[in-house]
């Protein structure tokens, strides 16, 4: 909106429960607002809870769809590599050990689990999965848990995995 000088206002309003942030004022005065904010307790509080909430919904959706079966796992991989247009076998192995522990929950996932997910999406898994772990793990996509064994089958996406995943999965 303009001002009475012909300057345009911002404003940014922000509810998080009972956390309420208003700023209105021209652009500079926002950002600066903002940036001051950002840098406090009430603003790490409120990323906070609404880290929590999100992590309560995905909760609930995994166990919604455990308890009634839905979506059918074959096809949510599917889906989960069709729409994110992931052609190649190592960006499917990362996004299999992507939807095994984010979304099943699952921590134990050998490779004839990965090639059983993949039969399920009706997708051709690579004939040695090992060898793919590996070469991920050289890459630094993949680690194991701390204190665990470096067995495949506790392959976790490190952040440098997930980064490269979403990269593959943008373009």
């Amino acid at each position: 909106m303009a001002g009475s000088e012909g300057a345009v206002e911002s404003r940014v309003l922000i509810t998080v429960g009972k956390v309420d942030i208003d700023i209105t004022g021209s652009q500079r005065e926002v950002d600066a607002k903002m940036m001051k904010i950002s840098e406090g307790e009430e603003w790490s509080t409120a990323l906070a809870k609404v880290r929590s909430a999100r992590e309560a919904a995905i909760s609930a959706a995994m166990e919604a769809a455990k308890k009634h079966g839905l979506p059918e796992r074959g096809s949510s991989f599917n889906a989960l590599i069709n729409n994110s247009s992931l052609t190649k076998k190592p960006d499917q192995v990362l996004a299999a050990i992507h939807y095994l522990r984010d979304v099943e929950g699952v921590n134990d996932s050998p490779p004839r689990v990965l090639k059983k997910l993949f039969d399920d999406a009706g997708l051709e898994s690579p004939d040695n999965l090992s060898l793919y772990l590996n070469r991920l793990h050289e890459r630094g996509f993949v680690s194991y848990p701390p204190g665990g064994s470096e067995k495949n089958r506790f392959a976790v996406l490190t952040p440098e995995g997930r980064a490269h995943l979403d990269r593959r999965s943008s373009s």
